[in-house]
C-alpha cells in the first residue's frame, strides 16, 4: 500500500469553518485562514476548501480563502463548491488550489469532465460524491450539501466519471458524516473494489482508530477528516503515530 495521506477537511459557509452532522445542523467551528495555517503546521498532507453554500446560492466566496492560503500553506490544496464551467475551475487553478471539486455541475453535465479533464489534466480533476443509502449495497448521489436527490447510482456514476477522465474521487457519506461513529465501510468497500482512480473517504472519523478500520479493511490510502481535528478530538501527529504503531506508512515533512 502506499504512503497514507490525512487530508484536512474544511468545510466554509461565508467567513467561518462549519460543521454539521449529515450535512445539516451547522455549527461554527473557526476561520478558514487560522484552521489550515493550523493544520498545516501540524502535519496535514493536504486541504480541502469545501464552499458548501456555493451552489444553493450560487455565489462563490473561496476564491480569497484561495488567494491568501496559497501565500501561508505549501502542500497541496482542493477546492470546490459552486464549481460550474471551465472559467471557474480556470480562475481557481490560477489563484493557487492544485486541485478542483466538482460535484452538483457534473451531475448535469458530466461532459464537463472530460472537457476540464482535457484542458487542464485529470490530475487535477476531483469527483465529489456525496452518498446517502437508499438499501442494501446501493447508494444515491445527492448535491447541494446533501439537499438535492439526484437518481444517479453512485457506483455506477463513479464508473462513468473514471471513463469521463476524473482523476480522483472525494467520497462523502451522509450517513456517517459527522456522526462520529465511524466510516461507511460496505460503502467504501464497494467501490475499492473496482475503482482504478484514488478515492479520498469522508465522513465519520471519530477516533483515530477509525482512520485505521477503514484504511485496513478498505484498502484505502487517502482520508479526509474534520470533526476530530476541529473538536480536538485528535491531532494530526496522534493520528500518524496510531498509524504507524499498527503498521501503516504515513508521509513526513518534518
Amino acid at each position: 500500500m502506499k504512503k497514507v495521506r490525512i487530508i484536512a477537511r474544511l468545510d466554509v459557509k461565508g467567513p467561518n469553518v462549519i460543521k454539521g452532522v449529515h450535512l445539516e445542523c451547522l455549527r461554527v467551528v473557526g476561520k478558514p485562514g487560522d484552521l489550515a495555517e493550523k493544520y498545516y503546521l501540524e502535519g496535514a498532507d493536504e486541504l480541502l476548501y469545501m464552499d458548501i453554500v456555493a451552489s444553493l446560492y450560487r455565489r462563490d466566496n473561496l476564491l480569497n480563502i484561495v488567494n491568501q492560503a496559497s501565500d501561508k500553506i505549501f502542500i497541496p490544496f482542493t477546492v470546490g463548491g459552486g464549481i460550474r464551467s471551465l472559467q471557474d475551475i480556470k480562475e481557481f487553478l490560477k489563484a493557487g488550489a492544485d486541485k478542483v471539486a466538482i460535484n452538483t455541475a457534473a451531475t448535469e453535465n458530466p461532459n464537463l469532465i472530460s472537457k476540464a479533464a482535457r484542458m487542464f489534466g485529470s490530475q487535477c480533476i476531483v469527483l465529489s460524491i456525496e452518498a446517502k443509502r437508499r438499501g442494501d449495497n446501493k447508494w444515491e448521489v445527492y448535491t447541494n450539501n446533501g439537499r438535492e436527490r439526484t437518481g444517479l447510482d453512485v457506483i455506477e456514476w463513479i464508473k462513468k466519471a473514471e471513463d469521463l477522465g476524473a482523476g480522483e474521487i472525494l467520497l462523502t457519506s451522509i450517513d456517517q458524516e459527522g456522526t462520529k461513529k465511524g466510516f461507511d465501510i460496505e460503502l467504501i468497500k464497494s467501490i475499492s473494489e473496482f475503482a482504478s482512480i484514488p478515492i479520498i473517504v469522508s465522513g465519520g472519523a471519530g477516533s483515530s482508530d477509525d482512520i485505521y478500520k477503514c484504511i485496513k479493511e478498505c484498502n484505502i490510502d487517502t482520508i479526509a477528516i474534520a470533526s476530530i481535528l476541529h473538536y480536538n478530538i485528535s491531532s494530526i501527529p496522534q493520528i500518524k503515530q496510531n498509524l504507524l504503531q499498527h503498521n501503516i506508512q504515513v508521509r513526513k515533512r518534518w
